[in-house]
């Protein structure tokens, strides 16, 4: 006898965690289609916060991701200036070879575009991260950036 009742109470006991698993499947659902009425579109508040949580979660690998990019920008940027200074370098010696007047930094545009624009951006990366030091060099730019990019967001 002592064994129908433990399976009664048992029972009982499923059967009100089922019920209260099908209330609350139920109360889920009234949720949604009150927020879906309310809320335009994707403003349901239930739904952002399930997309904050998600985009919590994927924050650290955005970083690493944003420090690789950064460092790919970098050397990119240490390369092609190497390459024009190379060149530039080849050019002037040749100008000199052949007897023509080397050409200054004015007079060739592509070069003073080229450090044009990367003081620009030294000076944007700068501003950004509030720091006004001269004598910063590529790891710190890169650095101030990502710092700017993270603490915008």
């Amino acid at each position: 006898m002592a064994q129908s009742v433990h399976n009664e109470a048992v029972d009982g006991l499923a059967n009100l965690l089922t019920r209260a698993n099908h209330d609350l499947t139920v109360i889920q659902q009234r949720l949604d289609r009150e927020f879906q009425q309310i809320y335009p579109n994707s403003a349901n508040p239930m739904k952002l916060l399930s997309r904050i949580k998600r985009i919590q979660e994927e924050i650290p690998s955005l970083k690493v991701q944003c420090r690789e990019l950064l460092a790919a920008k970098q050397d990119l940027i240490d390369k092609a200036r190497t390459t024009l200074l190379g060149n530039r370098t080849m050019l002037l010696r040749m100008q000199a070879a052949t007897g023509i007047s080397p050409s200054s930094d004015a007079d060739d545009p592509a070069y003073a575009n080229f450090n044009q624009i990367i003081d620009e951006w030294t000076a944007q990366v700068r501003s950004r991260g509030g720091d006004e030091k001269d004598e910063a060099n590529s790891e710190d730019i890169n650095k101030l950036l990502f710092s700017a990019i993270v603490q915008s967001n």
